[in-house]
């Protein structure tokens, strides 16, 4: 939230420096994200005054002025400046950049120049050069009594503009009196009295009505006839415009101020463009608005509107409707000042996403007791500033105004709060934030303090008012002797793999838990998705059943920004349904492989890409840092309609344990994720590991062997469709002591292989133990071999 210096002086006497108000803004929990100076900006500009107006001798359109300036500037002697403004004239008063000036707006620097050969000594400046406005028909008009070469920033009044984050559970504090009545409670200045008097009204009272009394608990309203809708006084536009609010028209300006100023959103009707009672009510299905976005949006019979015989008005607390907004010929018009329950409010702007001043703040919640006393200075705003004669109230529903009561032990600020406080400050500070402090320390809490739970709240109050700064940072005890490890035995295995992972290359990512729905749907392989009904944004709305999405957006981004190839890995958990409706959290380890594997270059010509054994390779080293039996995996099929079914694969330990699953990605995913060129993945589902048997840290000590080990090539002939890998287990189970490393190193089909059949060639290492082997025993174990081949429907190739 943006607001003026002077803006904050209006309602805070306070002598304190701007850096003064920034660093107890800090303290008291009202984060200072910048502060602006206008002044900065307006240096250079000053107030002159056309003495002389003559027609440009070579242009039409233009006119040479003759400025006076000042006596500092051009020895007292005026300046020649050529402007084309149609409202430039002889004896007005104007803003004059002179050369070196920078012009807020497009950040041209003015310089002295030959204009149609005429030289100009800078430029006679207009209210959106200046960054004031919108006006551009013609240059600023001061008034008679401005003085002639003061600077204009100082002649404008223009004052440091404070940018302060606003928490969510504090709407108390976005409007200005909030600000102020903080710093006024932290002792920095004087809380100046709101006087509000009510507004008598002449005139009949507005036919208003609610029935939906959940959506609107309350609608005061009334009319005011004869007014003048034209531009708002400056004063008021330089604080809204401080606050990053455009003027528009008096009318709406008035709205805007009260908005900005107490935090109460308010809404201007064009009488004339009613018809009959306005009635709080729901909307009915299907029925549709306008709205002064000049958006069209559908109404369901879930949100509150203001509506009247013929059509909707008003999302209620939202958005108003074009239709019957203030125009510049407006003369009669209602004023609606309305609660709205918070939550309906939320609902309505999610389904229908609009975000806008009014929705933040009822969404948050606004002050009930505020409608009487905001309709007023409404009122007053309005019949000051556009004259015209203000109508009777109408006041239908009741605001929930009860005050909540919270029992409270001043002990309770030490024991929680970590800083002692004594018991008369603490009073004193919750007395200046309005609270009500009973004898008994029973205490009351303003309506509008909606964050106000219990004691605990009430200690936040006293610390922030107290100084966050005086709370003395205390270390937690700490047990004597050496520390037991606390991280789980899951924990250690994240941590090892992540070191294994980054060893091979692979860097890691961290994505967000939340997805499009669309990208998670095309993961979910038919399980439920978890989808949140307050996200924040459509493209965060559900949680990740797949860590790949994620990580294929990555490397698209990556590919965007001209990166080759991308080598990216993730450890964080997948979300399901469990069967009784609870989370079902998985820690997974995702792998995505993407772009160039390598280079083009004089070896091996061009760039090479990553294939599914790429992604098994990566998969089986991941499994054996996290302790999987590598050895007696198998690799079998179902791995899923997001990869190709040609090139993917499970690895499994028995049929239905899914330790993890690889391969190439179909071209459906690559392109649900507009991903250009082919890309690997893998997913390694850490939970589906079997836990080692011996926990134990102690690692056996390592015995090399003492006999040197052989090798044998082994050439069978296999069904076409076996999978190597079932042959390799196949061999390493023949005899699990002599026989330590099978391994593929050929696979033939062609000539001299019998159709329907592949040769698979194994290379077998036999390791002898106490002594050397026969040949009788080489030979007996290569029986055993090709006899466990043979299980598999091999048979030894002549």
């Amino acid at each position: 939230m943006k607001f003026s210096l002077e803006w904050l002086r209006y309602f805070l006497d306070t002598d304190a420096s701007v850096q003064e108000i920034a660093g107890a803004l800090n303290r008291i929990g009202h984060e200072v994200e910048g502060i602006e100076d206008p002044a900065d900006k307006l240096a250079g500009f000053r107030v002159a005054k056309v003495l002389i107006a003559a027609p440009h001798p070579d242009a039409d359109k233009l006119q040479v002025l003759s400025v006076d300036t000042g006596a500092d500037i051009n020895g007292g002697d005026p300046l020649t400046v050529v402007c084309g403004a149609p409202n430039a004239r002889a004896g007005m008063k104007g803003v004059l950049g002179l050369p070196g000036a920078v012009v807020p707006a497009n950040g041209m620097e003015l310089r002295k120049s030959a204009i149609r050969g005429v030289e100009s000594n800078g430029m006679m400046c207009s209210v959106r050069e200046l960054e004031l406005g919108d006006e551009h028909d013609g240059i600023i008009e001061l008034p008679e009594d401005a003085p002639v070469g003061t600077a204009f920033a100082d002649y404008s009044d223009a004052s440091p503009v404070f940018d302060v984050a606003i928490t969510p559970n504090r709407p108390d504090c976005m409007g200005v009196l909030g600000i102020a009545r903080d710093l006024a409670a932290s002792g920095l200045g004087t809380l100046k009295p709101l006087t509000t008097e009510a507004v008598e009204g002449a005139g009949a009272a507005p036919d208003i009505r609610i029935e939906d009394d959940q959506g609107c608990p309350a609608f005061y309203a009334r009319v005011v006839r004869g007014v003048t809708n034209k531009a708002s006084p400056g004063w008021m536009q330089r604080r809204l415009n401080a606050a990053g609010q455009r003027p528009i028209s008096a009318l709406v300006d008035c709205t805007n101020y009260l908005m900005l100023a107490f935090g109460r959103p308010a809404h201007v009707y064009d009488l004339a463009k009613l018809s009959g009672a306005l009635v709080a009510r729901k909307a009915s299905e299907g029925e549709t608005i306008e709205a002064l976005n000049e958006k069209a949006y559908t109404l369901d019979s879930t949100m509150t509107v203001i509506a009247d015989e013929t059509q909707v008005h008003d999302i209620g607390g939202i958005m108003g409707g074009e239709h019957s907004g203030a125009s510049e010929g407006t003369t009669d018009v209602l004023l609606e000042i309305a609660y709205f329950d918070p939550e309906a409010i939320g609902v309505t702007g999610r389904k229908l996403g609009i975000a806008s001043d009014a929705r933040t703040r009822f969404e948050r919640g606004v002050d009930p007791a505020f409608l009487d006393e905001g309709l007023a200075i409404l009122t007053d705003l309005i019949v000051k500033t556009c004259g015209g004669t203000p109508g009777a109230v109408t006041r239908a529903g009741e605001p929930p105004v009860e005050r909540k009561i919270v029992a409270f032990d001043p002990a309770l600020t030490e024991s929680l709060g970590g800083v002692e406080v004594a018991d008369s400050e603490q009073r004193r500070i919750l007395e200046a934030l309005d609270f009500e402090v009973g004898a008994d320390w029973q205490v009351a809490c303003p309506p509008r303090r909606h964050d106000i739970e219990g004691p605990a709240d009430l200690v936040e109050e006293i610390v922030r008012i107290y100084g966050l700064d005086k709370v003395e940072s205390v270390p937690l005890p700490r047990m004597e002797g050496v520390a037991k490890p606390t991280a789980s035995p899951l924990q250690l295995a994240e941590r090892k793999l992540r070191r294994a992972a980054a060893a091979r290359g692979l860097n890691e990512a961290v994505t967000w838990s939340f997805l499009p729905v669309e990208e998670a749907e095309h993961f979910a392989d038919g399980a439920e998705l978890w989808v949140l009904d307050n996200p924040i944004s459509e493209d965060m709305k559900a949680m990740r059943p797949s860590l790949l999405p994620g990580l294929l957006t990555a490397a698209k981004r990556n590919a965007d920004r001209g990166a080759d190839g991308s080598r990216l890995f993730e450890i964080g958990r997948r979300y399901f349904r469990g069967s009784n409706g609870a989370s079902d959290e998985k820690p997974t380890l995702a792998v995505v492989l993407a772009g160039q594997k390598t280079a083009r270059g004089w070896a091996d010509g061009k760039a090479q890409g990553f294939d599914a054994y790429d992604a098994k390779a990566e998969a089986m080293a991941l499994l054996e840092a996290a302790g999987a039996p590598v050895d007696n995996l198998m690799v079998m099929g179902d791995v899923g309609a997001q990869f190709h079914p040609g090139q993917s694969a499970t690895l499994r330990l028995g049929p239905k344990n899914v330790l993890a699953r690889f391969g190439a990605l179909h071209p459906a995913t690559l392109k649900a994720f507009d991903l250009g060129g082919p890309a690997v993945a893998v997913e390694i589902y850490l939970d589906a590991i079997p836990a080692k048997k011996n926990a134990s840290f102690a690692r056996p000590a390592y015995a090399p062997p003492a006999l040197q080990a052989i090798t044998r090539d082994f050439a069978f002939l296999v069904p076409v469709d076996l999978a190597a890998g079932d042959l390799v287990r196949a061999v390493r189970g023949a005899d699990k002591q002599a026989v330590t490393d099978a391994r593929v190193f050929d696979v033939f089909a062609g000539a001299g292989v019998p159709e329907g059949r592949k040769s698979v060639a194994v290379e077998v290492t036999l390791q002898p133990g106490e002594k050397s082997f026969t040949d009788a025993e080489i030979k007996a174990l290569s029986d055993r071999i090709v006899a466990a081949a043979a299980k598999q429907g091999a048979e030894l190739r002549g």
